[in-house]
């Protein structure tokens, strides 16, 4: 089982400038870091290397996408606009994204990356794929970027992959702490691509992501959420995904699953009140090999999201990479044994109420 990995240095050039977190600064806000900033990715990426993992990973080559390529999700309108801001040196593409000089370059050499990687995962060069690219994707809207995201690359590789590789139904499975309401909108009317997101309910964006965005059209039935309670922790999630994704998967019989894959559910996250640890990450990676491997030939790519605990995501990275590849390295968890002694990390009788009217949604997949 080979897994492939895609990085560039260039995913850490993306600036998103000295906001205080999530706040422009200003004589009321002290400036400081950009919540989306490179240094939880670049920490996942080496101690990618320190751990040793690197040795046993293929590595894939990102290329930018082209702008007929990110024209399959998004408006013209909208591609323009994000190359303008980055020709005059930067700005804000929309409430919370800032960008920098040279980040419509390095947002479609993410894209490209998110292509890269899943022509790798298709066409057989590698069983699955990781593309730790960056800025991420699953906010973006056909015709604005939001919630740190310009350009939604999972949807680009999944649309240049059914335009070129003749791949049929793709499932995506986002367990970012947020909605992934980007690629809910892309795919809403679409019944080849199911989009299931497991996030915190009503974190953001705000009133997104209730049970009751089912899909429209010919695509009612195939977008699933799962918005589940703060404080929900690893039996929360594996009852989601047993009671749930995997139902959902079955029934579906995609050809691919792509994973948006975040990791500020984590119990230290900053921007989200979940509590899963670097095992319950490896967890649900296990479940979806399972489910991959009768239904699709294995067949998983990732692409990376939000995640903004630079000590945690590095943990949960691995953990998951580990999975994916077979391979178990000598690093260990320090959090682990800690998160998983916390008291709620049962499931509660109200997180199961919130997945059992998912499930019974899951009959409306054909």
């Amino acid at each position: 089982m080979a897994t492939g990995w895609l990085c560039h240095e260039l995913y850490m050039w993306h600036n998103t400038g000295n906001w205080a977190q999530v706040f422009p600064p200003g004589l009321t806000v002290q400036p400081g870091t950009h919540a989306e900033n490179p240094e939880t990715k670049r920490r996942f990426r080496n101690l990618v290397e320190v751990s040793g993992l690197l040795n046993h990973l293929v590595q894939i080559s990102p290329r930018p996408a082209t702008p007929d390529e990110i024209a399959r999700v998004h408006t013209r309108e909208h591609i323009a606009h994000i190359k303008a801001l980055s020709d005059a040196g930067g700005g804000d593409a929309s409430w919370l994204t800032p960008l920098g000089a040279g980040s419509y370059e390095i947002a479609l050499l993410a894209a490209g990356g998110a292509i890269a990687a899943g022509e790798g995962v298709v066409s057989g060069e590698v069983t699955n794929a990781y593309a730790l690219i960056r800025p991420p994707g699953h906010h973006a809207q056909p015709n604005l970027a939001m919630g740190f995201c310009l350009f939604s690359n999972a949807a680009v590789a999944i649309r240049h992959l059914q335009a070129r590789l003749g791949v049929g139904r793709v499932a995506t499975v986002d367990w970012d702490v947020h909605h992934g309401n980007g690629t809910q909108a892309i795919f809403y009317e679409d019944p080849t691509v199911l989009t299931i997101s497991l996030h915190q309910e009503n974190l953001y964006p705000p009133n997104s992501g209730s049970i009751s965005e089912n899909g429209t059209g010919r695509g009612l039935g195939f977008n699933l959420n799962i918005p589940l309670p703060p404080g929900s922790g690893a039996a929360a999630y594996r009852a989601a995904f047993e009671r749930v994704v995997i139902p959902a998967l079955h029934r579906f019989k995609p050809e691919l699953i792509v994973v948006p894959s975040g990791f500020d559910a984590s119990g230290v996250d900053p921007l989200g009140r979940m509590m899963l640890s670097s095992g319950a990450y490896r967890e649900l990676t296990h479940l979806l090999l399972s489910a991959a491997r009768e239904l699709c030939g294995g067949r998983i790519l990732m692409t990376h999201e939000g995640g903004y605990s630079e000590m945690y995501v590095p943990y949960c990275g691995v953990a998951v990479l580990e999975e994916l590849s077979g391979v178990k390295t000598h690093v260990d968890d320090p959090w682990q044994p800690l998160m998983m002694a916390w008291g709620g990390q049962d499931l509660q009788p109200h997180q199961s109420l919130v997945i059992d009217k998912v499930a019974a949604l899951v009959a409306r997949i054909s």
